[in-house]
């Protein structure tokens, strides 16, 4: 029989209502070893918090996340909070004993990230971060046809993830829905909060890179805070472009940007090989485009592959509808508790774990330092 696993979430905004409904929906999909129970929801305003739980059906509220960690009825903490809290956070969860799952990215910086891997290890509780894009079907089954040979020797791989938000300088930074603009809080801008993903993303697909050369913008220089009212120096940057080697000797470009008039989240990948080629779009998720130059000439081109099929052949589709109809973006966070807690009943651990998600944390610092020395970079190993 399932076992419950009893969940303390800290924070409950955009994410925290993406987890919540993966909680609910992944014991109705998949057969679990473990039933997740909404025991609790930490947030400092209790006001704004207990609506939060009434409606997701989390059975009691904090508004200290210390307190969270003291109670012995909590087996796992999922942190959604802001970047800056991330290590604090999840350093006392360790100590505590309990499970800690982190929202992306790991951390500020590696330094974090390096006190954030030790204390989980050491603690030897389970952990994973949100890097939710993995469990998408149609990157998933892309990561089998690399892993297959498919594509065979890997030349290029280039993504970007462009949005449109902060254009508009009048937007303040800091506060409850800015904070990804506030350096004190977010720690980068759209390297850490977008490029992150792609990085994530590429690591997974292609394995480790190795080199970089970075260039970063910042266009609005000073922003009204939300909080202070004062007008204040940005510090975050708003685009950034990178190139880099990865360690089997293919060819990273990468873009991310908040000033791409027209696109809110448009997160694309392409990778080329001398075999095939494959390419995928956030805004037609169930789909992947594939080109193999070992197809017939008079029949040769890219084809589109709706990756609904619920024989098995599809990564994770026998949980859902018939053959043909897709599912959306939350699905992916639905994929990864599902993931968490089978593998949490084998003794196994989940990708990305923090020491994974630290790979992706070194390559930002690294890009930051690029972009700051204009030079290329070496990313550190973990």
């Amino acid at each position: 029989m399932s076992k419950p696993l009893n969940i303390g979430m800290i924070g409950y905004g955009f994410m925290g209502k993406a987890h919540s409904n993966a909680y609910r929906q992944a014991p109705r999909l998949f057969e679990l070893p473990y039933t997740p129970v909404l025991k609790a929801v930490c947030a400092r305003n209790a006001d704004k918090v207990k609506p939060f739980a009434d409606t997701w059906g989390y059975e009691s509220i904090e508004t200290d996340w210390r307190k969270l960690l003291e109670r012995k009825d909590i087996d796992a903490v999922d942190i959604c909070t802001p970047n800056h809290l991330h290590a604090e956070i999840a350093i006392a969860a360790a100590a505590a004993g309990k499970m800690v799952l982190c929202e992306k990215p790991l951390a500020m910086n590696a330094a974090e990230g390096v006190q954030m891997v030790q204390a989980v290890e050491k603690a030897g509780v389970a952990n994973t971060v949100w890097y939710n894009y993995r469990r998408i079907p149609a990157v998933s089954l892309a990561k089998k046809i690399i892993d297959e040979g498919k594509l065979g020797r890997i030349f290029h791989y280039r993504a970007k993830f462009l949005q449109d938000w902060t254009i508009n300088p009048e937007v303040p930074q800091g506060g409850a829905g800015t904070w990804r603009l506030d350096v004190t809080v977010a720690g980068s801008g759209v390297s850490g909060d977008l490029l992150a993903h792609c990085i994530d993303t590429a690591l997974w697909l292609n394995g480790r890179i190795d080199t970089v050369c970075a260039l970063t913008e910042t266009f609005v220089k000073e922003r009204k805070h939300a909080l202070t009212g004062q007008v204040e120096k940005v510090g975050i940057d708003d685009a950034c472009t990178f190139f880099g080697r990865f360690e089997n000797g293919s060819l990273a470009n990468f873009e991310s940007t908040r000033y791409a008039r027209g696109h809110k989240a448009l997160y694309t990948f392409e990778i080329n090989g001398e075999k095939a080629s494959i390419f995928w779009d956030l805004h037609d998720l169930h789909r992947l485009q594939y080109f193999d130059h070992r197809d017939e000439g008079k029949l040769r081109g890219w084809r589109s592959v709706h990756v609904s099929d619920n024989s098995g052949e599809h990564p994770y589709m026998d949980h859902w509808w018939v053959p043909g109809l897709q599912i959306g973006y939350d699905s992916s966070f639905t994929h990864q508790v599902a993931d968490f807690l089978i593998n949490l009943g084998k003794g196994q651990p989940t990708s990305p774990t923090f020491r994974e998600a630290y790979e992706t944390q070194l390559i930002l610092d690294a890009i930051l330092q690029s972009a700051k020395t204009q030079q290329w970079v070496q990313v550190a190993k973990g």
